[in-house]
């Protein structure tokens, strides 16, 4: 049933992509920006499905990681894939010192996990093993490419509500009155955009995070080192800023951004606190 809700989510997405970019493309440039609006949903979508773990790697500058640079994270990775009867995903690293980790992929014979710098150094083993098994709990789950498709079309409603505000500066917004395109057709998208990004980001983000600390520790062993790495995360988090996409901030265990006091207005994760709580309670059955 969760394969099939989330498959469910995948269409609902991409067709809602593809209609948003379709109106965009109408406010922006009338009859003839909505026929290229289109075709450029059409690409988004093909690419969103079949590329969509190189989109998330690239929007945060992740690098692949040999079983040479890292044995010790290969091993471990290993020995979850095989608590959660799952194929070994490619491994990438941010340069980034805030601790945080992600995974993505269309399934998971196509799944990636990234990891920061900071997280292998300022975590303990088995804390460490916490966040991947965290990890291995979103493949297991189905949800990475939801939450990989989210995190493209944050990024596509931002782009365009950006295009629209230039379009509009520079008079360039829709075309003539018969097309039925006019500059105030683009005010909805320029002020309401950024905030459909966003509600995308938390109304997918949020439920899934709760889903996976469970199964995560189901496939660890434990659940007191994800609990505790949370904590340990949630300080660095607020701490040490990452230069991230927003858009693909929902992504992490984490969310990267809560050094700016911005992303604490719509958090895309939830409360660290109740997710601890969550954990421990498993711990004491």
């Amino acid at each position: 049933m969760n394969g099939f809700g989330n498959q469910l989510k995948t269409v609902f997405l991409m067709s809602l992509l593809t209609v948003l970019v379709i109106l965009a493309g109408n406010a922006i440039g009338g009859s003839g920006g909505m026929q290229i609006a289109f075709i450029f949903a059409m690409v988004m979508n093909f690419g969103s499905y079949w590329f969509s773990d190189k989109m998330a790697l690239a929007m945060t500058k992740a690098q692949p990681i040999s079983r040479e640079q890292s044995p010790e994270l290969y091993a471990m990775v290993e020995r979850l894939a095989d608590n959660a009867n799952l194929p070994m995903p490619r491994l990438y690293m941010t340069p980034s010192p805030q601790p945080n980790a992600f995974a993505t992929g269309r399934n998971p014979n196509h799944a990636a996990i990234a990891v920061t710098r900071g997280l292998m150094q300022m975590l303990n083993r088995e804390e460490l093993e916490g966040v991947l098994a965290h990890e291995m709990a979103h493949i297991k789950n189905r949800d990475i490419l939801i939450s990989t498709l989210a995190a493209v079309m944050a990024g596509v409603i931002t782009t365009l509500a950006h295009w629209a505000q230039w379009a509009l500066m520079f008079g360039g917004v829709g075309g003539n009155d018969e097309e039925g395109a006019s500059g105030l057709a683009a005010l909805p998208l320029i002020i309401l955009g950024p905030i459909a990004a966003m509600l995308v980001q938390m109304g997918i983000s949020r439920s899934r995070e709760y889903l996976a600390d469970a199964t995560g520790a189901e496939i660890a062993g434990n659940s007191s080192g994800l609990a505790n790495a949370l904590q340990k995360l949630e300080r660095s988090s607020a701490a040490i800023p990452m230069n991230v996409n927003p858009s693909a901030s929902h992504m992490f265990i984490v969310n990267p951004l809560n050094a700016r006091r911005v992303a604490n207005l719509f958090s895309t994760h939830p409360p660290i606190e109740e997710r601890v709580k969550r954990l421990y309670t498993m711990e004491r059955r």
